[in-house]
């Protein structure tokens, strides 16, 4: 499946530094504007760069007020771009793919993306806790006032799929079954488990899933992720900038975008990625067949089922048979990609919008620095969801490739 020819796609801009802050649980230490500040600093060094590089700031406002001039003077930067699009957990997937557009439209030489959040030390409850807001919005209009929270309406799409797809619940249970096997080789990953009091911290299994603490039917506590605090950064340069930077640079070959709303399509099993999917593959000309590594959002596991799906991995409904067997493990990835090889937000972090990790896992992937190492990886997608998959939703694709 590993593509055998070497790339001839357009390279206009490349991710050159990345850094992932350590720490899931920070317990007031740090705010989310000094977690930004660290994980920037740190990926510039990664790349080689400084701060008076970067021309172009990109963050989707995560704990600060007016968030891009906030971080600019924070920074101590002069941006010509400074991007603040909030479409929840894909923001990052959008940055990436809108700072691409910027340097090849020679706007910007150095773009830094950067994410922090501590809902775990704010004890903010992200499933569960109400979805209203002081805006005249659809989700406080239309759904809140009856109770509709999160992990409700993933609950929703995920018995859906189920009364549709035969194998459905087991094959949720293999998608945790194999984040965690992942999580176990990532050091940072099982210290999350640890501080975050996750009980039992060993490998998995399916029953271990299915007998799980109910949470929302049919979603079991295995099958969500867990609340973490953390923050990351990515750093993408311009082919000139990029080919002078430390490490060797891994291109944005191809990208996608688009969103969902109830007024759409019917469907509730069936996301955004459908289009967002086949709009970055085709930029980038390769298949979903040709993809050594799926960092996919992982809210719950229903989230990556479907999103394997749309994006052509398999066809609609056969989800379940494809992924069997362990299938998406790291050391099998000639049978099928691996599946978010640092352990996912299932078993890895998640402060809230967790774009920004799929494409720093994906990177380490294609330098060959991960924990779960894939061998020869030369092709990587990074699929971000925002909102809520059974509503309104966007979805960012993002096609990386190595020289």
């Amino acid at each position: 499946m590993r593509a055998e020819t070497k790339m001839s796609q357009k390279k206009e801009a490349a991710i050159v530094g990345i850094y992932e802050y350590p720490s899931r649980k920070v317990e007031g230490r740090i705010s989310p504007l000094q977690i930004k500040a660290v994980c920037a600093a740190q990926a510039l060094q990664d790349a080689g760069l400084d701060w008076c590089d970067v021309d172009g700031i990109y963050d989707a406002g995560e704990g600060s007020q007016m968030s891009g001039l906030s971080i600019s003077e924070y920074f101590g930067v002069n941006p010509s771009v400074i991007n603040t699009t909030n479409v929840g957990g894909s923001s990052y997937e959008f940055h990436a793919a809108q700072a691409k557009r910027d340097i090849a439209a020679g706007k910007v030489s150095v773009a830094l993306l950067t994410y922090g959040s501590t809902p775990h030390s704010n004890a903010v409850a992200i499933g569960v806790g109400s979805r209203t807001s002081s805006g005249l919005d659809p989700v406080s209009n239309i759904e809140s006032f009856s109770g509709m929270t999160l992990v409700a309406n993933y609950a929703m799409a995920a018995g859906r799929h189920i009364y549709e797809n035969e194998n459905t619940r087991e094959a949720m249970a293999e998608i945790s079954v194999v984040t965690r096997h992942h999580a176990m080789r990532n050091p940072q990953a099982v210290k999350a488990m640890q501080d975050l009091g996750f009980m039992d911290i060993r490998e998995t299994s399916i029953d271990d899933v299915l007998n799980s603490r109910m949470i929302a039917d049919p979603l079991r506590l295995l099958d969500c992720c867990m609340i973490s605090d953390g923050g990351g950064a990515v750093v993408i340069a311009a082919p000139e900038v990029a080919r002078n930077c430390r490490k060797r640079p891994v291109w944005i070959l191809g990208s996608g975008e688009a969103t969902k709303y109830p007024a759409f399509k019917a469907d509730i099993t069936s996301s955004a990625a459908v289009e967002s999917g086949p709009r970055a593959f085709g930029e980038a000309g390769i298949s979903p067949t040709e993809i050594d590594v799926a960092m996919i959002y992982d809210s719950f596991s229903i989230t990556v089922l479907c999103i394997l799906e749309d994006l052509g991995f398999c066809k609609k409904g056969e989800g379940a048979a494809w992924i069997a067997d362990g299938r998406l493990r790291y050391d099998r990835a000639s049978e099928g990609p691996a599946l978010n090889t640092d352990g996912g937000g299932l078993s890895s972090n998640h402060p809230g919008m967790r774009g920004i990790f799929l494409l720093i896992e994906a990177v380490r992937q294609l330098r060959g620095e991960s924990t779960s190492q894939v061998d020869g990886a030369a092709l990587a997608i990074a699929h971000g969801n925002g909102g809520m998959l059974g509503s309104r939703h966007s979805a960012g694709t993002i096609i990386l490739g190595n020289d």
